[in-house]
């Protein structure tokens, strides 16, 4: 019988730590599944986060680095320059990239760094418990926003990619969902240019996920994937905020 479905030679085979219907393990495969495609998985280092996926030097079968709370693409700033013929990546949340790490974000991505980042906003924080995150909507309940997000209190959302579509070093920034099947694979897609435009040396990419946390929403799995199609992406439109190559194309 012929084999059609096996797990990415990029992933070890440790069983994930997340909880029941969360989207990180369909990130994780995408991000594995782009370095096998690219035949990068040799040269390519990681960089973990503090958050949900702080174990994800256990996942990916690459070299693994971990960074203090937000400092991600701080280290794979200094991986890059030291070793720049290696593929280094962040893999972040939102807590960890849009709260703490604002400022490496943001600097990494003017400098223009050549590194790529996958960026996962759920909207919310996940490992400590669901507070509140820069990303939590409007309205929306968390534990440290029992009523709702107020603007007048805590602020609007915060959109990053936007933010760093701004900025003159990005080379490459779009947002995606993994909500359902067909935006699974544009997903896919857009994960490997991410990494492709690394190799061919064009400078910052980032790839924000949407992304489901049916715990700290406490919904069920299925609810969480309609929640984010109906409530998330309203207010993080899909698609590609920043192309160097297709704006220089268009010229």
């Amino acid at each position: 019988m012929a084999k059609t479905f096996d797990r990415p030679k990029a992933l070890t085979d440790k069983p994930f730590h997340y909880c029941p219907g969360c989207t990180h393990g369909i990130v994780h495969r995408l991000v594995a599944e782009a370095i096998d495609a690219l035949g990068i998985q040799e040269k390519t280092i990681g960089v973990a986060p503090v958050g949900c996926a702080v174990f994800a030097y256990d996942y990916f079968d690459v070299d693994m680095l971990e960074a203090a709370h937000g400092r991600a693409p701080a280290v794979a700033t200094g991986i890059k320059r030291v070793k720049p013929e290696n593929i280094v990546f962040t893999y972040q949340g939102d807590g960890d990239l849009a709260s703490i790490g604002t400022a490496e974000i943001v600097h990494a991505a003017n400098r223009g760094e050549n590194i790529t980042v996958i960026f996962i906003n759920n909207a919310i924080y996940g490992m400590t418990g669901g507070q509140m995150a820069p990303t939590t909507l409007i309205g929306q309940v968390t534990t440290t926003s029992p009523y709702g997000r107020d603007p007048k209190v805590a602020g609007y959302p915060l959109h990053v990619s936007e933010m760093l579509a701004t900025t003159m070093g990005a080379a490459y920034i779009e947002r995606v969902s993994v909500h359902d099947v067909p935006n699974i694979k544009k997903a896919g897609k857009a994960i490997e240019k991410a990494f492709r435009n690394q190799i061919e040396g064009k400078g910052f990419s980032m790839i924000e996920v949407l992304s489901t946390c049916p715990t700290n929403w406490g919904m069920a799995p299925v609810d969480a994937l309609g929640w984010l199609k109906d409530n998330m992406i309203p207010q993080y439109p899909l698609g590609v905020y920043r192309d160097k190559e297709e704006e220089a194309k268009a010229q």
